[in-house]
């Protein structure tokens, strides 16, 4: 038998063994077991390095410049993604291209930082010694401390020399996962250091389903000309037909500054019907009604109309400075709802 055949038989034992269901969950299982133990080392290994990278990025006057080569090169543009949608200007920037142009991208008032495993691809040096020269802070992300990256940054971040979850050895597995688990804890870190609001967050994903719910009511709130408004000494004939015509199931009372004083809802109809014809809006009106601060986010309003349990809100704010707030408009849960807001 040659070797070659030798190789292939055990090769298809092999597979074979892994056929069964038992065997392919503790497969499953143990990769997913040897990434979280790295992620632990990872945890415990932070240091000072840490601490140095997020003031450096922090204070970068331009934006983080991030660079990697293969795998760790798509770890590099998942980090940079993910500062630019966290409020740090960020850009990735293939290490190979750098050589052919690219590096007049990377200027001063960046930070670079670099991710390698091994820590001496040599796709990186052309890059990491045009920042060297042009005086632009590195910072290096890489398992071996002495190689080209960690030799060559300003702040060298050692990752911890853990096991590739895969079988020989080989597949950047679980170095990968700490690279993007410390992308991560460098975004994060800054973002929180920074102090980015709920609505700068909103601004940078004003689409989908993480920008909607980051969104002020304002722009979702249906404007002036939709408002079901009446007087308090409005007739209820009157009335009910502003709320049938508004199609909300709601009326908003307003005083003589045109003030919200009071709502009259569906319930509030029933609970005076006896005396319907003879009442005014005022003495069927539910006084000091929930109402909306137009600058609201889209996702509090629901937990807003969820908690008091009502369908339909005015928005208050002031059109002039120096008047008193007002309704400027109304939002229904089912505007919400249509979005896919839950």
């Amino acid at each position: 038998m040659t070797l070659q055949s030798w190789e292939y038989q055990v090769e298809q034992t092999l597979v074979r063994s892994m056929v069964g269901s038992d065997a392919i969950l503790a497969r499953g299982r143990e990769v997913i077991r040897i990434e979280a133990d790295a992620l632990g080392m990872l945890e415990g290994a932070l240091d000072e390095a840490f601490v140095e990278a997020c003031r450096l990025i922090r204070t970068t006057r331009r934006q983080l410049v991030v660079t990697g080569m293969g795998k760790s090169g798509h770890i590099a543009r998942k980090v940079a993604a993910t500062f630019a949608a966290t409020g740090t200007p960020a850009t990735f920037i293939h290490p190979a291209e750098a050589g052919h142009g690219d590096l007049g991208m990377l200027t001063e008032g960046d930070v670079l930082l670099v991710f390698s495993n091994s820590g001496n691809t040599a796709e990186l040096h052309s890059i990491l010694t045009y920042a060297s020269k042009t005086g632009i802070p590195i910072i290096g992300v890489a398992a071996r401390q002495a190689s080209l990256v960690m030799g060559m940054a300003n702040v060298a971040m050692l990752l911890p020399r853990a096991r590739e979850a895969c079988a020989i050895n080989f597949a950047p597995t679980t170095s990968t996962a700490l690279q993007l688990a410390l992308g991560d804890a460098l975004a994060m870190t800054v973002m929180d250091m920074r102090g980015v609001s709920k609505q700068r967050l909103g601004a940078l994903h004003p689409a989908g389903t993480i920008g909607f719910p980051l969104t002020p009511v304002r722009e979702l709130m249906h404007g002036l000309d939709r408002l079901p408004l009446v007087v308090p000494d409005a007739n209820m004939s009157e009335t009910i037909s502003i709320m049938t015509t508004g199609r909300f199931g709601i009326a908003g009372v307003v005083d003589a500054q045109g003030r919200l004083i009071g709502v009259i809802t569906d319930g509030d109809v029933r609970r005076h019907f006896a005396t319907i014809d003879t009442s005014s809006a005022a003495e069927v009106m539910t006084p000091a009604p929930k109402s909306i601060p137009a600058d609201m986010l889209v996702d509090e309003v629901l937990a807003l109309l969820s908690d008091a349990k009502i369908t339909a809100a005015f928005v208050v704010g002031r059109r002039d400075a120096d008047q008193p707030e007002r309704p400027i408009g109304i939002v229904h849960v089912h505007d919400l709802l249509r979005f896919g807001l839950k």
